[in-house]
C-alpha cells in the first residue's frame, strides 16, 4: 500500500521545515550563512560540550542526509540555498569536543563559513556527489576542518 497523497503532502512539509530550519532557509540572502549561525547558537545554549553534544551532532548529521536528498527532490533544485540542515549541522561539526567560550564560538563560526565558502578539497569533490552526500557532504568537511583549527588553536593558546 502506499502513502495517501495528504499523507505524503504533510511529510513533505515536514522534511521541507527540517530541511529549511523552520524557516531559516526561506531568508532572501545568506541563508547558509544564518544555518551556521543557528548551529553556533545551538553550541552557544548548549549546556554539555562532551559526549552528550557530539551525540546529538551525530543524530543531526545522520538525520541531514535523507532530509536534504527528499528536499532536493521537492524542491526540484540541486543543493536549493532554502535547504539549510547541512550548514547547521556542519557548523554543529565544528564545535565537537570544544570548550565553550565566546571567542572559540566566534572562531568557530568564521573558521566554517571560511572552508565552506573556498570548498577546500575534498570538500569540492563531494559537493558535486548527488542527494544528500553532496548537500551535506561539503559541510562535514568544512566542519572538520573548523574543528581542526580549533583544537589546534586551543592547544596552542589554552586562554582561547
Amino acid at each position: 500500500m502506499g502513502q495517501s497523497q495528504t499523507d505524503q503532502n504533510v511529510l513533505d512539509r515536514i522534511v521541507l521545515m527540517f530541511a529549511r530550519l523552520a524557516g531559516v532557509g526561506k531568508l532572501p540572502l545568506l541563508s547558509g550563512t544564518a544555518g551556521s549561525l543557528v548551529g553556533t547558537a545551538a553550541f552557544v545554549v548548549f549546556p554539555d560540550h562532551g559526549v552528550i553534544y557530539a551525540t546529538v551532532t551525530l543524530i543531526v548529521l545522520f538525520v541531514s542526509f535523507p532530509i536534504s536528498s527528499r528536499a532536493e527532490r521537492i524542491l526540484g533544485q540541486k543543493d536549493c540555498k532554502e535547504i539549510v540542515i547541512d550548514d547547521f549541522a556542519g557548523a554543529l561539526v565544528t564545535f565537537i569536543f570544544v570548550p565553550y567560550s565566546v571567542s572559540i564560538a566566534i572562531l568557530g563560526f568564521c573558521f566554517f563559513r571560511f572552508f565552506d565558502f573556498f570548498k577546500v578539497y575534498p570538500a569540492n569533490r563531494i559537493e558535486k556527489f548527488s542527494g544528500g552526500w553532496g548537500v551535506v557532504g561539503d559541510d562535514l568537511v568544512a566542519g572538520i576542518y573548523a574543528n581542526l583549527c580549533l583544537q589546534l588553536l586551543i592547544r596552542i593558546f589554552p586562554q582561547l
